[in-house]
């Protein structure tokens, strides 16, 4: 029978047993080490380029704050119950909250290759959920809208809208440009405010915001007015509802073709009129808003405005008549 006997390390001894073990567990470690730095580095070949593909970031949506900076700073930066943020915030001249020591400038929040929490429940062409896939810009600035508490039936909200900055807006403006010329698959027609991607719930960037200014800049979308005016002179009628939800929807609007002047109907046609009619917020599709719609899609999307026969609104003769200057009222 194999009988165990202690071996005793004496100091100074030669100990055989650990010094052969001492010296293998040292091979063994120094052999691993040294197969680690023999590794390879990974070579990723990139000369075959696949042409199928596009940009992540296909939108700009163009929020504002309704609040002063520090408001807004504290909001879009800090964790709180409900958090939001943006990629970009610009402040306002003249706010008493903003650093005296400042100059106005564009203030980075969140980098652009990750999401910004500033879309929500929202949609635009086929694209749901925006945050994945857009830039967003806040801006400072004190407009608001609200509801009276306890109300006893519904009532119109109370909007407030203040002017934006043009300092501020030179800002935004130069800042707009640059994300422009590094994501090529914003065209106009995704240059958006907030309202017209969540249109049930949001106001801003409302109505005193220039758009048709930004489009004379060569950013975002604006109609021509010569086009427009053919329209609202040559028009027979105005068209059903149904054909108003298919135009909004090519568009880009995330309306859902109903055939009925339903809740749904009124709020996209407000966020539209927001955006290219602010001097008419009927929710109601009127004459000048229909012929600023079609003058908008014969100008953007000209090859499926004439694919779709139900959006066909004047007679094939109309479009080659002469527009009269006329001041619509």
């Amino acid at each position: 029978m194999f009988r165990y006997q202690p071996r005793v390390l004496v100091p100074g001894a030669q100990n055989t047993v650990g010094t052969m073990f001492w010296h293998g567990s040292l091979a063994a470690l120094l052999f691993l080490v040294g197969g680690c730095s023999q590794t390879p580095y990974l070579q990723v070949d990139q000369q075959y380029q696949s042409a199928n593909r596009n940009d992540r970031v296909r939108f700009v949506v163009i929020h504002y704050t309704a609040g002063n900076w520090q408001h807004s700073l504290d909001i879009l930066t800090k964790p709180n119950k409900r958090p939001v943020s943006s990629h970009y915030l610009i402040p306002q001249s003249g706010d008493k909250t903003y650093p005296a020591d400042q100059a106005l400038k564009v203030y980075q929040l969140v980098p652009e290759q990750q999401r910004a929490w500033h879309a929500g429940g929202s949609q635009w062409e086929d694209r749901s959920g925006l945050n994945d896939h857009s830039i967003g810009i806040e801006l400072v600035n004190e407009s608001w809208c609200g509801q009276r508490p306890n109300r006893l039936q519904q009532q119109a909200e109370l909007c407030v809208a203040a002017d934006f900055d043009p300092a501020q807006l030179q800002l935004l403006l130069g800042l707009l440009k640059d994300i422009l010329a590094r994501n090529t698959d914003i065209t106009p027609t995704r240059v958006l405010g907030h309202s017209d991607i969540v249109p049930l719930r949001k106001q801003d960037p409302g109505i005193r915001f220039p758009w048709q200014w930004l489009a004379a800049n060569g950013v975002g979308a604006w109609y021509d007015a010569a086009v427009m005016q053919r329209y609202w002179q040559q028009l027979p009628a105005l068209p059903e509802i149904k054909t108003v939800q298919r135009a909004l929807k090519l568009y880009g609007y995330g309306i859902q073709v109903t055939g009925e002047h339903d809740v749904q109907s009124r709020a996209f046609l407000l966020a539209f009129q927001r955006h290219f009619v602010p001097e008419q917020l009927t929710g109601e599709p009127d004459l000048k808003t229909i012929a600023v719609l079609w003058a908008l899609l014969e100008k953007y999307f000209p090859k499926a405005l004439q694919q779709e026969s139900s959006l066909q609104l004047l007679p094939p003769s109309a479009s080659s008549l002469p527009s009269v200057s006329i001041t619509p009222l």
